[in-house]
C-alpha cells in the first residue's frame, strides 16, 4: 500500500519509511512545506497542518508532530518545541534543563490522517532524561539531547535502534495497525 507523508524533513522522511517499510506500506514523499500554527496544543497543530496537507494534496496523507514536554517548565515546550530548538539548540537546552533541577522529559509523537471524510489521530510517547551535554551526532534536532528511560545513550547514539524504541516507532505502529485493518 502507499500512503503520501507530508514532511520537508528529510530525517523524519526516513524514519518513516524505515519504520512502515516493515509492515508493507511504501510511504511517498510529499516534502512540502505546512506553515504550522503556534500552539501549545499538539492535536490542534497537528489537525491544521493534515487539513493544509490533505488540501494541497488531494488525497488520503499523514503528518507528524513530535515534541519534547518538560515537567520543569509545565509542558512546554509541546507544539512549540521547534521554536525552543531553533532559538536554543543543542548546548543552550541542555543548558537550560539543567537549570530547572529536574532533567526529566517526555518525547511525544502526533501523527494525523486525512482521508476527506475523517481525521485520525496516532499517539505515542517516550519517556527520558536531558544529559548535561549533548552526546551523538547533531544532524537530527534534539535527539542529541534526550535518553530513554532504560539507556545511557541519546537517541543519536543510538542510531537505528532508536527505531525500535521511539515515540514515533509508537505512533506509527498505531498507524499501520489501522492502514492493515482497512480503515
Amino acid at each position: 500500500m502507499d500512503i503520501r507523508f507530508v514532511s520537508s524533513n528529510v530525517y523524519k522522511i526516513r524514519e518513516v519509511e524505515a519504520i512502515l517499510g516493515t509492515v508493507g506500506v511504501r510511504v511517498v514523499a510529499a516534502p512540502i512545506k505546512i506553515e504550522e500554527i503556534q500552539t501549545e496544543d499538539v492535536q490542534r497543530l497537528v489537525r491544521d497542518k493534515v487539513l493544509k496537507a490533505f488540501d494541497r494534496i488531494g488525497r488520503p496523507v499523514f503528518v507528524e508532530h513530535t515534541g519534547l514536554h518538560l515537567p520543569g517548565l509545565n509542558g512546554l515546550p509541546g507544539g512549540l518545541t521547534q521554536i525552543f530548538w531553533d532559538r536554543l539548540q543543542a548546548d543552550s537546552f541542555a543548558s537550560l534543563v539543567g537549570n530547572l533541577g529536574s532533567p526529566i522529559v517526555t518525547a511525544k509523537t502526533v501523527i494525523g490522517y486525512c482521508d476527506s471524510r475523517t481525521i485520525r489521530y496516532f499517539e505515542g510517547e517516550v519517556a527520558g532524561t536531558v544529559p548535561p551535554t549533548p552526546a551523538g551526532t547533531r544532524e537530527f534536532q534534539w535527539d542529541c539531547v534526550f535518553i530513554p528511560d532504560g539507556y545511557t545513550q541519546t537517541f543519536a547514539e543510538l542510531g537505528d535502534k532508536k527505531n525500535e524504541i521511539s515515540m514515533r516507532r509508537k505512533a506509527l505502529d498505531q498507524f499501520a495497525a489501522f492502514i492493515r485493518a482497512g480503515k
